[in-house]
This record gives structure tokens, sequence and C-alpha cells, in this order.
């Protein structure tokens, strides 16, 4: 799978700045397992038709769940990490046209709604978190995933690993930064907060559309 590697558009880093997925590092491995187990555990819970990642990066999780047989797709604002996805997509004989480049402060109802809408390690990256929120809610009819680091333990992890010891281990790109009890009382302004998962080192949410 390709990976972007710290690839940069307008001045922001887009996508992974490494392979974690592909890591060989005994501890990375374990982290991205169970980051993957409670994903796939909230997205069985929903158990949804149609899925839509806002901000899906170079599409692993889109292709996942398209091998599972799932109808998913995914939009970023970064036109040269939508283009990495529609490589990997072919490499797997998925259609490249599942993913299409779109800034998540532009995404529409008529055109983005799915039953699940799926937003993982986005939020850290935007200026404006609060107006990324507002527009998720325009096109969240049922149920929302939320995912992102859980500082200050983010941070020191990559510490631990030796990784970007200059920024005090943040992460490239990431300029906001919460704790699970921050962002938990930040997403319940915009949605009901339904199921709280904590896999090492992010936070997890299943929400749903306020009623």
């Amino acid at each position: 799978m390709k990976i972007s590697a710290g690839l940069q558009e307008g001045g922001v880093v887009v996508g992974n700045a490494y392979d974690k997925y592909g890591s060989k590092n005994m501890l990375v491995r374990w982290i991205m397992n169970g980051f993957a187990d409670r994903l796939s555990s909230l997205v069985t819970q929903v158990g949804p038709r149609t899925i839509h990642e806002v901000g899906c990066g170079e599409g692993y999780w889109v292709l996942d769940w398209n091998q599972q047989g799932l109808q998913a797709r995914g939009s970023d604002f970064s036109q040269k990490v939508i283009n990495l996805a529609r490589e990997n997509a072919q490499s797997r004989n998925f259609s490249p046209d599942i993913f299409s480049a779109c800034s998540i402060y532009d995404i529409e109802p008529e055109r983005d709604s799915a039953d699940l809408i799926v937003c993982c390690e986005v939020l850290e990256h935007l200026e404006s978190p609060e107006a990324g929120l507002s527009a998720l809610q325009r096109v969240v009819t049922n149920y929302l995933i939320l995912s992102v680091p859980r500082e200050p333990l983010w941070c020191a992890l990559n510490l631990v690993r030796g990784k970007y010891l200059d920024s005090r281990g943040n992460t490239p790109g990431h300029i906001q930064h919460w704790s699970q009890k921050e962002f938990i009382k930040l997403a319940t302004r915009y949605f009901d907060v339904v199921d709280v998962r904590a896999p090492l080192p992010w936070t997890m949410a299943l929400c749903r559309a306020k009623r």
C-alpha cells in the first residue's frame, strides 16, 4: 500500500507520515491492532449499509471495508493523497472512483451522507475543528465515528520510540491537542455521544445526530 510519507499539499502534511499499517515495530503493531479492533467493533455495532470516511488519507480503512463486502467510499481535501488512494484501490481491483477530493468544510448532505460517517485522525489537523464538526453535522443522519490522539499520551509514546524529538513528540501536522475528557466535551456540543472507546493512545467516540 502506498503511503504519503510526509507528502505536503499547500504547506499541509497529508496522509500518514510513515507506514503505521505495515510497521514491523512490535509496539506499533500492538497499538494499531488495538485501534483496528475498537473501530471494527463500533462499525459492527452500527451495522451500516453505506460508509463515508471523511479524511480518508491513502484509503486504508475504506479498502478494508470494501474487502469485507461493505459499500464504503472516502474523501480527503488533498488531491495528492486521493491520487495515492486511487492507486491503492486499483492495486486491489476496486474502482478508483470510490475516492474523491473534497475538504471536510465543503461536504454536502445530498452528496456525502451515508449510514455511517467515519472521521478518524482528522480533527487534530484542522485549524478550525469546530467548523469541521459543524460540517459533519450537515451530513450525519444516523451514526458517526470520531477519533483523535489522546494527549499528552500520544506525544509521550512518540518520545518513547524516539520519534519527533525536536517537536517534543508531536506528530507533523498535528495542531490540535485534546485529553479524552476535553474531546468528549467538544463532541457533545455537536452530537449525542453514545459510546466511548480508548484504544491506546486514541480517544474514539461513536456518536449520533442530535434528536
